[in-house]
């Protein structure tokens, strides 16, 4: 225990004691939020207005800032807690880089427990950055348009807790198996380019055709979108109720957006959402112990 505490804390003091990393991975949801409001949030306004309009009950301009602000944070967070995992993870791969990850199986340090301090200090690191920008966009949905409950606030960030350690279960199979700064810059491209389409944060999956919404549907990423879409807007889905407002109309604005999924034509509920996240987690992580398991079985034989 001793020797994972001290080596969680040297994972930790890296990170951000590399200002480049550390600035880089929480700059980027920052300036993700400022995007997502300036170009998105008049693509989901014009969206969520006609959805509405067509049903012959078009909402208030206050009621739909708080929509579109909800569906702009649960976006942001479902892609950041993903991406900055993979960031925030890099020195994995850095200490073989630099050589430093061989110095220190040198010392008599467990390649299970160099493997889990990684682990930790990922997530420790990740959650900081994730939290900073969960405020972040809290406070930008209260300037237009605030509708949460506190329970609303706690679950959402719940939801980027478990999304976080799933992210950092993720990256940490793939970051196993690199070993250059070339992999590690191609593997970031490639999931920050990516992952918000396959996960339904840019674009929801009701937009999508049935074959590729039901592939995506296998995606674990897919219901962690979900929660926290749900969870952002369950303020407003309460006042549109308040206000009366068509149980169809609330339906179909549930359905266009992803708080009600589908897998096979079948509603998933919420429940069944964390189980997915959170048996996936669990198998990610057995995984990750697994493959260093294996890793240093190899070791010893050679």
């Amino acid at each position: 225990m001793k020797t994972f505490s001290v080596l969680l804390k040297r994972n930790i003091k890296l990170f951000f004691k590399d200002k480049g990393l550390f600035f880089t991975s929480l700059i980027t949801p920052l300036i993700l939020l400022v995007l997502y409001a300036t170009f998105l949030a008049n693509v989901y306004r014009d969206s969520l207005n006609s959805i509405f309009t067509a049903m012959g009950t078009p909402l208030s301009e206050d009621l739909l800032n708080g929509a579109v602000g909800g569906q702009l944070l649960s976006s942001l967070l479902a892609v950041s807690c993903i991406t900055v995992s993979f960031c925030s993870n890099m020195l994995m791969v850095q200490d073989k880089v630099s050589g430093a990850r061989k110095d220190l199986l040198m010392s008599p340090v467990k390649r299970s427990t160099m493997a889990l301090s990684y682990y930790a200090a990922t997530t420790f690191s990740t959650l900081i950055i994730c939290f900073i920008a969960a405020v972040a966009g809290l406070i930008y949905i209260a300037i237009i348009g605030w509708y949460m409950s506190f329970v609303d606030v706690l679950l959402i960030f719940l939801d980027v807790i478990i999304l976080v350690t799933f992210g950092t279960a993720l990256s940490s199979i793939i970051n196993h198996f690199l070993s250059t700064q070339g992999q590690i810059s191609a593997v970031g491209s490639i999931v920050s380019s990516c992952y918000g389409f396959i996960c339904g944060a840019y674009m929801p999956l009701a937009s999508f055709s049935d074959g590729l919404r039901g592939a995506l549907m296998f995606l674990p990423g897919t219901y962690g979108t979900s929660l926290i879409r749900n969870h952002s807007l369950d303020g407003v889905i309460r006042e549109m109720t308040a206000q009366n407002l068509p149980a169809q109309a609330i339906k179909g604005f549930k359905d266009a957006i992803d708080c009600n999924i589908y897998f096979f034509g079948e509603q998933v509920s919420v429940g069944v959402m964390y189980a997915v996240l959170i048996g996936t987690v669990i198998l990610l992580v057995g995984a990750y112990i697994l493959i260093n398991a294996l890793s240093n079985r190899k070791s010893k034989g050679n």
